[in-house]
């Protein structure tokens, strides 16, 4: 069998488990092809960005198991795990990629709400009299 290396990627509630094995260049996440669950080109660009860098777009199957947050962020988070994915399968790659900032791991996320406060940082209407 293959050798086929995995990575995990995290952006605000989003986390994907990111499995890389030789093959044409097929791309699922959650059992769909990308493009199907990830219908907005810019999604589908964050994906392809760790592929296209390393000119391997045609070189890896990627399977991507992706739960939690939204769409924008598990696509963003797919993009980290693919980008350590690739590491994994192959060292050599990492000055490229950590060149381009795919391996900085986003850690913005939402900040909570304050007691007293409508969210984390608006407040109620002040009234002097």
């Amino acid at each position: 069998m293959e050798k086929q290396t995995n990575a995990v990627g995290r952006r605000k509630e989003a986390v994907t488990r990111v499995f890389l094995s030789k093959g044409e260049g097929s791309i699922t996440v959650n059992g769909k092809d990308y493009k199907t669950y990830f219908p907005l080109v810019y999604l589908q660009n964050q994906v392809l960005t760790p592929l296209k860098t390393v000119e391997a777009a045609d070189k890896y199957n990627v399977v991507i198991n992706a739960t939690g947050g939204g769409v924008k962020g598990q696509a963003e988070a797919a993009k980290l795990g693919i980008a350590r994915a690739l590491i994994e399968a192959n060292a050599d790659l990492r000055p490229v990629l950590k060149a381009a900032g795919l391996l900085t791991r986003d850690s913005r996320s939402v900040e909570r709400k304050k007691p007293g406060k409508k969210k984390a940082r608006k407040s109620f209407q002040f009234s002097k009299r």
